[in-house]
């Protein structure tokens, strides 16, 4: 049998193992993940998210300004982590009651705001007692496009887990489930029928084929996850499901384009994933 046939043969198998491997090592991780956040004790739930809510931030951080320097630009990447990681958990402290003031989950947008200019502030001060102050605008604007990045979007987690009129926590398990299942979707259809590139100087992998693989998986995810739920997510009806599936599995895929650019930017290939992606 000719080389290319053989190569051609195996290139499917070889998709089709990775697919598996990921899916199977997601549903383990979130399989211990959602058990704990529904385990009834408040305290081991609260106590689960806020070290996953971390985690997520400080890996990401991590990540993030890695690859400002392998860019070869310059950030604060211990003030950056340090930063994150102290607004990851003061925002949960202030939604969750435990500074003494509960507010609706709206307001932590002033608590957050306050934080970081509050963090730009100390980084200003930070270059005054420098003995080097070249690159000082340079290093702020990285290190802060960090914390906004990263930490202050997954704050919009945090606020839906604290929103107050439904269990919030359903609400987050069906974000993270239609946007997983988004990108299910845009992997398993790309990888089988892709052959249209969306942009390929950003991410030669990624296909028209798999875009629609995307909406339709995730939305097709939203209307069940919603019609099963019930009345554990107030407020929802299988209209705002079609149009929540839609908008998260595109919000998903632009948002791995966006990745993409940043590692071709930085000339990186791969990006360590915190929790395994299918």
């Amino acid at each position: 049998m000719p080389e290319g046939t053989l190569t051609a043969a195996a290139k499917p198998s070889s998709k089709a193992k990775v697919f598996l491997r990921r899916l199977l090592t997601s549903i383990v991780l979130w399989t211990v993940v959602i058990g704990s956040l529904f385990s009834g004790n408040k305290l081991v739930s609260d106590g689960v998210f806020l070290v996953i809510m971390m985690a997520l931030a400080g890996f990401g951080l991590v990540e993030f300004y890695g690859l400002v320097e392998k860019r070869g630009l310059i950030c604060f990447k211990e003030w950056g982590v340090f930063g994150g990681l102290l607004l990851m958990a003061s925002t949960f402290f202030y939604l969750s009651g435990v500074l003494g003031i509960q507010e609706a989950p709206a307001k932590a947008n002033d608590f957050e705001t306050s934080l970081l200019i509050i963090f730009v502030l100390g980084l200003c001060v930070r270059q005054f007692v420098s003995r080097s102050n070249t690159a000082g605008i340079l290093a702020i604007s990285t290190t802060l496009f960090g914390l906004m990045y990263v930490p202050w979007l997954l704050n919009f987690i945090q606020k839906i887990n604290f929103f107050p009129k439904a269990s919030g926590i359903h609400y987050v398990l069906y974000f993270i489930l239609v946007t997983k299942f988004s990108d299910t979707g845009a992997y398993a259809v790309g990888s089988l029928i892709g052959r249209h590139k969306m942009i390929p100087r950003v991410s030669p992998g990624k296909t028209w084929e798999g875009f629609a693989g995307a909406v339709a998986v995730s939305t097709l995810a939203s209307v069940l996850f919603a019609y099963f739920a019930g009345e554990r997510l107030a407020g929802m009806n299988w209209k705002h499901a079609i149009v929540l599936g839609i908008l998260l599995s595109t919000s998903a895929v632009i948002g791995d384009l966006i990745e993409s650019l940043f590692k071709r930017e930085a000339g990186v290939m791969y990006l360590r994933h915190v929790l395994t992606r299918p």
